[in-house]
């Protein structure tokens, strides 16, 4: 193991909130929140890829945001190789950031139209010090061909590659810096099934050579079991259930993940399943229901499920679940 194996976790949020305040009235008081991430603690040990799955406005996003300190929290820690994040200052953040990257969604609009490939990957080394061009075109020419491209490419803007080649370029701006972690935010979510594909694999190398731990963050539940580790589902800016990968897809435990995996379409068209429909809507993460957050959806509600709220405890060996009745209920 690596340098941070002094430390327990690489990554450890602690009872993380992010808030959006809701402004009204002649003076814009504060009237609401939109309770993004509510009270999510979740670690990430170096090396490994902890997968977020979630419907889309889960908090997903916002999670792998305010670990990065893109997003600034409300309230909670979060620990980064033993330093609590929210306690550094702007200078101490930014030798920080050199450890710390993101793969964006988009893989057109996160890079700037108007620089080529040599100048979007070749920025942040120009930020952090490395001043002498030479040394930066060497780096972004090495950075290409581990991500698979042609080193005349690097003259080139962002409109003259396909999708797939575009998320190769942001992967290798990750990269420039030899973070530690990268947050993979729905990284292959835009591209087609085969380029994903390829983007997966290349992410899995990618670790293995470098060391890289990753948060991958995904609505796609395919995806995640690919690459994953464990896997954190999100509802509603909650922790619903945490499990390694394998154990999560064999036998998940909480209602919404189970509802998740029955809707999710299976490679084997002579394998059968039970499809669990959810009803209703989700709820609004301005006012979220009191106990349970998915018990007005859940097929197995009971009345406690309405008056308490369920912690996330272990259920069976390291598969933590937050539903009064794990265990009990399935599909």
């Amino acid at each position: 193991m690596s340098e941070n194996s002094q430390y327990d976790y690489l990554v450890e949020a602690r009872n993380l909130v992010k808030y959006y305040p809701i402004r009204g009235g002649v003076f814009l008081k504060e009237v609401a929140a939109v309770k993004a991430v509510d009270d999510v603690s979740l670690t990430i040990r170096s090396g490994e890829t902890m997968g977020l799955v979630g419907e889309s406005g889960c908090g997903k996003t916002t999670f792998g945001r305010a670990i990065l300190r893109l997003e600034e929290p409300t309230a909670g820690e979060v620990i980064f190789k033993g330093r609590n994040l929210l306690a550094c200052d702007a200078k101490e953040m930014r030798g920080l950031r050199k450890q710390m990257q993101i793969i964006f969604q988009d893989p057109f609009s996160s890079l700037n139209p108007r620089k080529t490939i040599a100048q979007i990957i070749g920025e942040p080394l120009l930020v952090h010090g490395m001043k002498n061009r030479k040394q930066r075109e060497e780096r972004v020419l090495y950075l290409l061909d581990v991500v698979g491209l042609r080193p005349e490419q690097m003259r080139r803007y962002p409109h003259m590659f396909s999708g797939g080649q575009r998320q190769r370029i942001g992967v290798a701006r990750a990269l420039a810096l030899n973070p530690e972690l990268i947050v993979c935010d729905e990284a292959v979510s835009a591209l087609d099934v085969s380029i994903q594909a390829q983007v997966l694999n290349l992410l899995k190398d990618l670790q293995q050579e470098f060391g890289l731990t990753y948060l991958f963050i995904s609505h796609d539940l395919h995806v995640v079991e690919h690459i994953s580790d464990r896997v954190a589902v999100m509802y509603l800016g909650k922790i619903v259930e945490l499990a390694p990968s394998k154990d999560l897809y064999k036998r998940p435990l909480h209602p919404y993940s189970q509802a998740l995996l029955s809707a999710s379409p299976m490679p084997d068209p002579k394998r059968k399943h039970k499809r669990i429909i959810l009803k209703g809507d989700v709820p609004s993460p301005i006012d979220p229901p009191s106990g349970c957050r998915f018990h007005t959806r859940c097929i197995y509600m009971r009345d406690l499920c309405s008056r308490k709220e369920p912690a996330l405890r272990e259920i069976e060996s390291r598969h933590m679940a937050a539903c009064h009745f794990a265990g009990e209920v399935g599909v």
